[in-house]
């Protein structure tokens, strides 16, 4: 099964120049070729190639799935972006995989990266999306102040990783509750700073330990993700 990205119109899914530009030139697709396209909304169609141009693929479509294994609870993880990008990415790459609805960078006080490449992130993104056979691509926000994010007041189960034992944690695993919208904030290697935390605590989020053991922040976050959908799928 080949997974593109594109626009769906009545019986017609339209692929982007760049999906059209890869299915031809890279995968040498032929009209009459099946394929089967997502619009990144839940929406997955399957069709017969039937147009063929320099920038654009027309699909006919033949079965169309609305809400394509959509989930009862929106996950969104924050995290403080590492020095070493290539660690970021696989994060964002292998969350995709299992799932995963919001993604939110945030500067920290500790952090060592204060810039990010939106446009590579979102291709790695889609990438993953198209490669598992998702339907719903995360959505990915701007870069944001730890401070500045904070304001937008979120809602839902609201969760800091942190390793100060100074301030009480919970054990996530224990209170993690199903069918939910959650928001954990995962930071930089060098931790969320003692005022970063007490801001996060008075915005209502609470304290949680991932596990006895230190982990990286990419590692983290995974972990973040691997209990949330577990307890969903319990």
């Amino acid at each position: 099964m080949q997974l593109f990205i594109g626009e769906i119109k009545g019986n017609k899914a339209l692929l982007s120049e760049e999906e059209s530009r890869h299915f031809t030139k890279v995968l040498r697709g032929k009209t009459g070729q099946e394929i089967h396209v997502t619009d990144g909304s839940g929406n997955m169609v399957r069709g017969i190639v039937t147009l063929i141009s320099p920038k654009s693929v027309e699909i006919e479509i033949s079965e169309l799935k609305e809400n394509f294994e959509k989930r009862p609870y929106h996950l969104h993880v924050a995290i403080s972006p590492t020095k070493n990008m290539d660690r970021t990415e696989f994060f964002l790459e292998k969350a995709v995989e299992i799932g995963i609805d919001e993604i939110t960078f945030i500067k920290c006080f500790h952090s060592e990266r204060k810039n990010i490449n939106l446009e590579r992130c979102q291709k790695i993104i889609q990438s993953a999306a198209k490669q598992s056979l998702k339907a719903y691509i995360p959505k990915l926000n701007d870069m944001l102040r730890l401070s500045e994010f904070l304001s937008l007041n979120p809602t839902g189960q609201k969760f800091i990783a942190h390793c100060d034992t100074a301030f009480s944690r919970e054990n996530f695993n224990e209170i993690i509750q199903p069918k939910s919208n959650y928001l954990i904030l995962i930071g930089p290697e060098g931790d969320f700073s003692k005022e970063e935390i007490q801001t996060a605590e008075k915005q209502g989020f609470t304290g949680i330990s991932l596990g006895n053991q230190r982990m990286r922040t990419e590692t983290a976050a995974l972990v973040a993700v691997l209990d949330v959908n577990r307890v969903n799928l319990m």
